[in-house]
């Protein structure tokens, strides 16, 4: 994979890697040296966007991050994220005060084992704070060189627009697949009058568009999509059936489902970079091989009628992951 593509000023390969899995949410984690090996081959393919975020692992994902990128700093576009916090019962919070700012990047840097941070993103937005005073500290961590690009992640167009007005937003993070198109409306088109790039997070559809998932049977007894409304019994047979399609078209292209699903969302335009996350080579090597998938218009209309935006069935997540999301 020789594509490059742009988020704001900022080049990076034409698909990013997300981290997150090889340490947390989907079942029971492989060993870190396949992980690591998978980092490897993911920057030996042209790959430099590598995801992770504080909040992974409890820190264990940036640790592993870390490790992998010893020795080959130069080959890697680095993002990490703070902003989440967990509270009673699981339920997911925010948190963008001045100085959890601060002390977030600065422990993010030293599990990373890095002097800087190629792009750090707001995971999610704090209501109980300002905008401008989270944006004030992350200006001043690009001041100060620990940080080069600064994102956003899960954030409405208005919150956008504020934040970008305190200091540039190179990169929107939001989960973008086919089965989820809530961007589309105001978020994307407002990223694209700011100019900032799109990193669209779980563009797989946490697994679910490749077909291999064919009940909640499937998934470990710790798999955190058993607790997701996608995936509970009473949706799960509709959205088989949308995904039974797109594998129907994608056999007739001599493609998995997933490549499909991945070439779709690279087709949504060069501001797009997906990250699908992946903790094995194989995986790794057929979401790279989407990137030189060109799908025609006939193919693209076609897919949207199979998979149109209400096709899938359920919220994205439960009542207490949903709060934070989206502000």
């Amino acid at each position: 994979m020789n594509a490059t593509r742009k988020l704001g000023e900022l080049t990076v390969g034409a698909q990013g890697l997300g981290c997150m899995g090889m340490s947390q949410a989907y079942g029971v984690r492989d060993s870190d040296e396949e992980s690591i090996a998978t980092i490897h081959r993911a920057l030996d393919l042209g790959v430099t966007l590598l995801d992770t975020a504080d909040v992974y692992g409890a820190g264990a994902n940036e640790e592993l991050v870390g490790r992998a990128i010893a020795g080959r700093r130069d080959d890697v576009v680095l993002a990490t994220k703070f902003g989440i916090v967990w509270g009673e019962g699981g339920s997911m919070g925010a948190r963008g005060d001045a100085e959890y700012v601060i002390r977030s990047c600065d422990e993010s840097l030293r599990r990373l084992g890095v002097d800087h941070i190629d792009l750090y993103y707001q995971h999610r937005v704090d209501p109980n704070v300002p905008i401008e005073e989270t944006w004030g500290a992350l200006a001043d961590l690009v001041t100060a060189g620990k940080v080069r690009h600064l994102g956003i992640s899960e954030a409405a167009a208005d919150t956008i627009r504020r934040a970008h007005a305190v200091h540039p937003v190179t990169a929107l993070q939001s989960e973008w697949s086919l089965w989820t198109r809530g961007i589309e409306a105001e978020v994307a088109p407002a990223c694209r009058e700011l100019g900032i790039g799109i990193v669209p997070f779980s563009p797989l559809g946490r697994g679910f568009l490749t077909g291999a998932i064919t009940s909640t049977a499937d998934l470990p007894a710790d798999d955190m999509r058993r607790g997701l409304p996608r995936f509970a019994d009473e949706n799960i047979d509709r959205n088989l059936a949308v995904v039974a399609e797109l594998r129907a078209m994608a056999e007739e292209k001599g493609l998995t489902a997933g490549q499909l699903a991945l070439a779709w969302v690279q087709a949504r335009g060069e501001d797009v970079v997906p990250i699908p996350g992946t903790k094995r080579r194989t995986y790794l090597e057929q979401n790279v091989a989407a990137v030189d998938i060109e799908l025609s218009a006939a193919d693209l209309a076609r897919i949207d009628a199979a998979a149109p935006a209400a096709a899938f069935v359920g919220a994205r997540y439960p009542e207490h992951l949903a709060r934070a999301a989206g502000k």
